[in-house]
């Protein structure tokens, strides 16, 4: 029964629609066009008998009304009169016509531009009224656009004098009406003013309305056109004097015509620009509508400031150029775009430049026989008419626009991969998407499971509820649960939320796999990925951790563990031996390492260990059973077994002190244990000299990276005696020195070690061979017996081509000194790079400048290079000049290499000769100079210029002695050269 019931109740509703909706809105329009076309109309009445009158102009005003009427009788008769915009009086008269046979007759003077009217009658020239658009007196009245006179009790024939003016294109007629017909015409004018104006006002405030609600500023702009329209159509009409049945003030309608024909001008090109705005740019022609834009400005203005019949024809002319520029866009419009709504909207514009063409024409030609039926109420009612058009089409369209995006957005809703959701104010799902589903399981919006809770750890809903109420949007992780196994077992999600109202809306996102690989990237951004300790990063940030104020009282070990001759394994075996071997050391010491301890890979072989909260005696032991541990059993790789040891160096962290620094004293302690043989630790405890000195080596590193300018260097020289010419010659090296901000004497090893690994060397080589250079520039008159000055030159400054550059444009700007000046170049450097050493060898002597080999001997000498260094000393390594004669193979090799160099065209030094018996061996083998303790220490640059040579610095009169038996004249390799002469 029940069934059955539904289907009669579904039919009969469809029927009742089908009724209201399509039935009776058809029946309705059907019987409208039928009581068009047959019945009688309601306000039927005879048309008005329009009468001769005659016309006299009155430009000055100066004449009277009996002037007038005596001036009138000359004038012709004529059936209406235009004004031409011209607002002067004038003066016209007619006679009374017979009455009418049913009633009183009347005459009227219909025309809306009427605002003043005076009339006389009789020989007597008997007042009869006066009237304008506010007061009316005597037998003059109001009829329709404009005015009336009663004829009653006047004898026919009797002319009638009358005074009119006119404001704008106005036209003047006399009609003669039978009172009844007359007051059916008004009623009629009064019932189509009241059902325009209200019908218009009506759909004004239903599209504002409309406007409110859809907050749509394209609609509120239509509203208004639309009064702006219905005030120029009353305008047109004449019925402009009244707004919502209340009459408007004389002032306000004056000023108000030019300013309502303005208004409507600037709205409708503004609602154009607002209504097409997304179809405007295709169509291209955008500087026309600016144009048109700051036409509307121009003409507000001179709507206020121009006299209104100056103002018409130029709204005449802005508004016929307007409209044309707006049926050309429109045209562009609805081919381009094939819009419906250019197309009503062009209609609309359409109309009302045809009505307002028409009337301009007409006011110009008397065209009076169309007035009554085409004029601009008709063009107000059909523009209105076919704009509401347009603007239902644009909703129609923009409807259509929604639908679509709703589906669109519901099929993106149900399709997209993120999971979506709403929550009640309890925290209850609400609504999800299948992506939600599919991350939550299939029960996430039953009853009972469908809490927030229910899916997350941690209390996911008390955050949730913090986070919104701390910001607009949430944004965060959360964990799946893994205590229920119908849920997702051990997913993350990141979850995204914002309150709508008082729900909570968001997304829930699977990054399972991106928090796994972040936290794998967050790993290996701090370990090491083949052994999985830490690596560099994370051992810097641990160390820096525990230097942190909150742990100054605690003490802190740490050590440098380095595996000895490791290298041997990749070599031998390959790197895949090699990084097993790495595990399983690493693993060893994690098994001695107790808690809160860390292991960190910061090189190849090379590991560091950090002992918080550790003194140094339980650190040592520590140490000794990681020793213990790597060395005692061998590491099996497969088949392979390997015996590893290494060598810790252990140290007490000082509090205060940086994490570099403390890696660096650690490095220095293990490099110590591996120069021990039979034991691989080595402890530097806080007061030992070691741990100090290495302590001052890093200060002064820190004091020498401070600024580009170095305090407390200085030189100091050391002479260079003739072994040929002692007495002649006056030779010498420079020497660097420094003073710490004590005033303590840095050692000069200490200070090249500290330069080379804190990268500061090329700026003291820089410094030194500056000064060099300018003492030697000033002291030029005072060198006369100096053949050569001896500087040395690090490696590391060698290899930086800014720094040769620096020393190419130092030679120029030295040049008259330069020949005098000798570099020295270590063998290991100059053996480095080769082709680089001989490209600056050469560099130097095209300033004539020397260049001397220095420590020959000490490393792997080839002497196959000398050949290819064109140098001009060479310099024995101190190593074997000491004590040589106590080692004959030491006088052999030196007597070797002087040979070798007199061959090669180079003259020869001996450095550290220390007692005169070296001397003496050293000039019997022939080497050409000597330098040493046994000649002179180093000295400032004021005290070795006091000598005239450098044997006069010699304290031994023995050596002394001797030194002058020996001495022979000979010709000098390097005796001073004739100017625009080189040495080479």
């Amino acid at each position: 029964m029940q069934p059955h019931w539904r289907r009669w109740h579904g039919a009969l509703e469809h029927a009742l629609s089908g009724l209201l909706i399509f039935a009776l809105p058809c029946a309705m329009l059907v019987l409208s066009v039928l009581a068009l076309q047959t019945w009688a109309p309601r306000y039927a009445h005879d048309a008005p008998l329009r009468l001769p009158m005659r016309v006299l102009e009155d430009s000055d005003a100066q004449l009277t009304a009996e002037t007038a009427r005596t001036a009138l009788e000359h004038q012709p008769q004529v059936l209406l009169r235009d004004t031409h915009l011209a607002e002067a009086p004038f003066w016209f008269s007619f006679s009374v016509p017979p009455p009418g046979l049913d009633s009183p007759s009347v005459v009227e003077f219909p025309s809306r531009h009427l605002v003043r009217l005076a009339c006389w009658g009789g020989r007597q020239l008997d007042s009869l009224g006066e009237a304008d658009r506010v007061h009316q007196q005597g037998r003059l009245f109001d009829s329709q656009a404009g005015f009336g006179l009663r004829l009653q009790d006047l004898v026919p024939g009797m002319q009638v004098l009358c005074q009119a003016q006119l404001i704008g294109p106005g036209r003047l007629t006399v009609q003669q009406w039978d009172e009844s017909a007359l007051r059916t015409a008004t009623r009629a004018f009064e019932r189509n003013a009241g059902l325009l104006e209200g019908g218009i006002v009506l759909l004004a405030v239903f599209v504002f309305i409309t406007a409110l609600i859809n907050r749509n500023s394209t609609y509120v702009l239509f509203a208004v056109w639309l009064l702006i329209n219905l005030r120029a159509g009353a305008l047109s009409a004449g019925w402009d004097v009244q707004w919502l049945g209340h009459n408007v003030p004389a002032e306000w309608l004056i000023q108000g015509r030019p300013i309502t024909l303005a208004l409507l001008y600037v709205v409708t090109i503004m609602l154009f620009c607002s209504l097409f705005r997304e179809e405007l740019p295709k169509v291209g022609f955008r500087p026309l509508l600016n144009l048109m834009q700051w036409s509307c400005a121009l003409l507000l203005v001179l709507s206020v400031t121009l006299p209104y019949a100056q103002f018409l024809p130029l709204i005449w002319l802005f508004t016929a150029i307007g409209s044309l520029v707006l049926v050309f866009f429109l045209v562009r419009i609805v081919v381009i775009t094939r819009s419906t709504v250019a197309a009503w909207y062009g209609a609309s514009i359409g109309v009302t430049l045809l009505a307002s063409g028409y009337e301009v024409v007409a006011a110009a030609f008397g065209l009076q026989t169309w007035i009554g039926s085409v004029n601009s109420v008709t063009a107000a009612l059909s523009s209105s008419l076919l704009a509401t058009m347009a603007i239902a089409a644009q909703m129609r369209q923009e409807h259509r626009q929604r639908v679509q995006a709703q589906a669109e957005l519901e099929h993106t809703y149900n399709v997209i991969p993120l999971g979506l959701f709403t929550l009640d104010p309890q925290g209850h799902f609400i609504a999800a998407n299948p992506a939600l589903h599919a991350a939550l399981g299939p029960a996430v919006l039953v009853p009972g499971r469908d809490h927030w809770d229910h899916y997350f750890d941690d209390t996911p809903w008390q955050r949730l509820l913090h986070s919104l109420n701390a910001q607009p949007v949430a944004e965060f992780e959360v964990r799946g649960r893994t205590d229920d196994p119908q849920l997702p077992q051990g997913r993350r999600f990141l979850v995204k939320a914002s309150r709508a109202g008082e729900r909570i809306e968001g997304s829930l996102q699977d990054v399972t796999e991106r928090a796994l690989a972040t936290e794998r990237l967050q790993f290996l951004a701090n370990h090491d990925p083949l052994t999985q300790v830490l690596n560099r990063n994370g051992v810097q940030a641990e160390l820096e951790r525990a230097l942190q104020p909150a742990g100054q009282d605690l003490a802190l070990a740490l050590a440098y563990l380095d595996l000895d001759r490791f290298k041997l394994i990749n070599d031998m075996f390959g790197h895949s031996a090699g990084d097993e071997v790495l595990r399983q050391v690493c693993s060893r010491v994690d098994e001695v390492l107790q808690g809160g301890m860390h292991l960190g890979r910061v090189g190849g072989d090379e590991f560091v260990i950090l002992m918080p909260n550790t003194h140094l005696a339980d650190a040592t032991l520590i140490c000794q059973d990681i020793v213990s541990s790597l060395g005692n059993r061998p590491y099996r790789v497969g088949d392979l077994s390997f015996q590893v040891h290494g060598s810790v160096g252990l140290i007490e962290v000082v509090r205060g002190s940086s994490a570099k620094d403390a890696v660096s004293t650690a490095d220095r302690a293990c490099r110590e244990a591996k120069k021990k043989r039979g034991s691989h630790l080595v402890v530097f405890e806080r007061d030992s000299c070691v741990f100090q000195e290495h302590e001052a080596e890093i200060r002064l590193a820190g004091l020498l990276s401070g600024s580009d300018e170095i305090e407390g260097l200085y030189l100091e020289m050391q002479p260079i005696m003739s072994l040929k010419e002692p007495h002649h010659s006056l030779n010498f090296e420079v020497l660097l020195r420094m003073r710490d901000p004590e005033g303590q004497e840095v050692h000069t090893t200490r200070l090249i070690t500290a330069a080379e690994n804190s990268g500061r060397m090329g700026v003291i080589d820089r410094w030194v061979l500056r000064q060099t250079l300018a003492w030697m520039r000033e002291q030029h008159g005072r060198l006369k017996h100096t053949r050569f000055i001896c500087m040395n030159l690090s490696g590391a400054s060698l290899n930086d081509e800014r720094f040769v550059q620096d020393v190419v444009r130092m030679l120029a700007q030295y040049a008259d000194v330069a020949p005098r000046l000798c570099l020295e170049i270590t063998e290991s450097v100059a053996l480095h790079d080769l082709e680089n050493t001989r490209r600056f060898i050469a560099q130097v002597h095209g300033f004539g400048a020397k260049v001397a080999l220095d420590d020959f001997g000490a490393g792997y000498t080839s002497f196959s290079y000398l050949k290819e260094l064109r140098g001009d000393l060479l310099k024995i390594d101190g190593g074997f000049i000491v004590n040589m004669n106590e080692h004959p193979a030491n006088v052999a090799i030196v007597e070797a290499i002087v040979g070798l160099a007199r061959n090669l065209g180079m003259k020869t030094i001996a450095e550290w000769a220390e007692d005169s018996a070296t001397v003496q061996t050293l000039a019997e083998i022939g080497v050409d100079y000597v330098q040493g303790f046994a000649i002179a220490r180093s000295q400032p640059p004021e005290s070795l210029l006091r000598m005239r040579s450098s044997a006069d610095f010699v304290a031994d009169a023995d050596l002394l002695h001797y030194l002058l038996l020996q001495a022979w004249p000979a010709p000098s390799l390097f005796s001073d050269p004739k100017p625009g002469q080189s040495t080479h």
